[in-house]
């Protein structure tokens, strides 16, 4: 089942948010500090989550406030006293009528109570889902796990969840062909294969195997990426969600990236995807076809209240405001400006 709406009153940055989701991918765009990651995270904590209780905990690791004190994640402001979140979930299909499980939340300055029973939490079970956060972790990945869950350390659920996913060992059965499609393009991509040993992870390739700590990070996103399908993470009516899958890889490689993103939402994955990077944008654009589900949510912050919206659209000519196009076009406009003779090197 796709997630199909999130709720967020008073929560972290966001005063008021209704926002209806894609079961294909959704692209998360805007300035930073509109919100992108911190939708991504409360999505991601429902899909973890076995109880509205267990919610409310997954909520407080994955945004580690202070304390692990909940009701810093209220907005500040003076006139809110609390803050709700809710996810709801319903059958795929993007023109059907679905029945949700809300899930809601309530954050109070000192305490995290829920406002009233949630009387369907019974039904809500995990829903099958992986978060790439920013950080590549593979390379880390030696001891992390049993120091996480003995020590207090600082660092987000987010890092050790993704580590359990990628050390787990692939499904019983062949590979079907659409998966082995994208085994392959991605096994080109890096050159090799994924292989684990111990709690080490190495790319094995015609040249011998090599440890991820001497791999570049792009490739190392790639390789996960490969591990994950390889493994059955992926499966159909499971969530990716992925930060900045543009970070320390190479533009010549977006192209491969989002192909498989397609490919994945094809096969029945939900995808959420933040993003500052053009070519991803033009990327997915181009790649996609009329039978594919793409929406793309635009997040700004309104110069007068201060608040932060979101537009949404399926088109990508339709996004609006596109912060990254029109930064783009003004690199267009200033370099065509100095070919023709306009100025030399004018900073606008």
């Amino acid at each position: 089942m796709a997630l199909t709406r999130v709720e967020l009153e008073n929560f972290t940055a966001f005063r008021s948010l209704k926002l209806d989701l894609c079961p294909g991918v959704n692209v998360l765009i805007g300035a930073n500090g509109t919100g992108k990651t911190h939708l991504m995270k409360v999505c991601y904590a429902a899909c973890d989550s076995r109880g509205e209780g267990d919610f409310t905990s997954k909520l407080v690791r994955v945004f580690l406030p202070s304390g692990r004190r909940p009701g810093r994640l209220v907005r500040r402001s003076g006139d809110s006293g609390g803050a709700t979140a809710k996810v709801e979930r319903g059958s795929l299909g993007l023109e059907s009528s679905f029945e949700s499980n809300p899930r809601p939340v309530s954050l109070r300055p000192s305490t995290f109570t829920t406002d009233e029973p949630d009387r369907n939490a019974g039904d809500w079970l995990p829903v099958e889902s992986v978060y790439v956060p920013v950080k590549e972790m593979l390379s880390n990945a030696p001891g992390f796990r049993s120091l996480y869950a003995k020590r207090e350390i600082h660092f987000e659920e987010v890092y050790r969840d993704i580590l359990d996913r990628a050390y787990l060992p692939a499904l019983r059965g062949p590979i079907d062909g659409d998966r082995e499609d994208l085994l392959a393009s991605l096994r080109k991509a890096i050159d090799g294969e994924v292989a684990v040993e111990g709690e080490e992870f190495f790319l094995r390739s015609e040249q011998g195997d090599l440890e991820f700590s001497l791999l570049a990070e792009g490739v190392r996103k790639l390789a996960l990426l490969w591990l994950l399908i390889r493994n059955g993470t992926l499966q159909p009516d499971s969530v990716l969600f992925w930060d900045e899958p543009e970070t320390n890889l190479n533009p010549k490689l977006f192209g491969i990236v989002m192909q498989v993103v397609l490919e994945l939402q094809r096969k029945g994955v939900q995808v959420f995807l933040a993003t500052h990077d053009y070519v991803i944008l033009k990327e997915l654009d181009l790649r996609t076809t009329s039978a594919d589900k793409v929406a793309y949510h635009a997040f700004y912050q309104n110069e007068v209240t201060g608040e932060i919206g979101c537009e949404t659209t399926r088109s990508y000519r339709d996004i609006h405001p596109n912060a990254i196009a029109d930064t783009f076009s003004d690199l267009y406009d200033r370099e065509i400006e100095r070919s023709l003779g306009g100025g030399e090197n004018d900073l606008h």
